[in-house]
């Protein structure tokens, strides 16, 4: 499962471009390459949206042939996010992880 945020195996550099691209275009073409990966052959998705730095929205869908191939393909998404994370913060995935907790626990407490 490719989990690389630009779609292309690399981190793109925090110098405001990236290959010659703004920030802006950049983007642009992540939207896209991830519009493209939601093809027929998708058997579990996670999107959320934040705009101005708050998340605003997020859905998950899956489906498979029985609960515990489901509940795997839920923890492959989660664990992927966690590398991207820990991929762009530099630190490792249980400090990402351990914090996801912690956030989870107060978004529990608060509800």
């Amino acid at each position: 499962m490719a989990d690389d945020h630009d779609g292309n195996g690399e981190q793109p550099s925090d110098d405001g471009e990236t290959g010659g691209e703004t920030d802006h275009e950049a983007f642009a073409r992540r939207v896209a390459e991830a519009r493209d990966l939601l093809g027929d052959d998708a058997t579990a998705f996670y999107v959320g949206v934040v705009r101005e730095g708050r998340e605003v929205d997020s859905t998950f869908a899956q489906q498979g042939e029985d609960a515990q191939q489901e509940g795997m393909q839920a923890l492959s998404l989660l664990a992927s996010h966690i590398r991207l994370v820990s991929d762009e913060a530099g630190v490792d995935y249980t400090t990402v992880a351990a914090d996801a907790v912690t956030l989870a626990e107060q978004l529990d407490e608060s509800e």
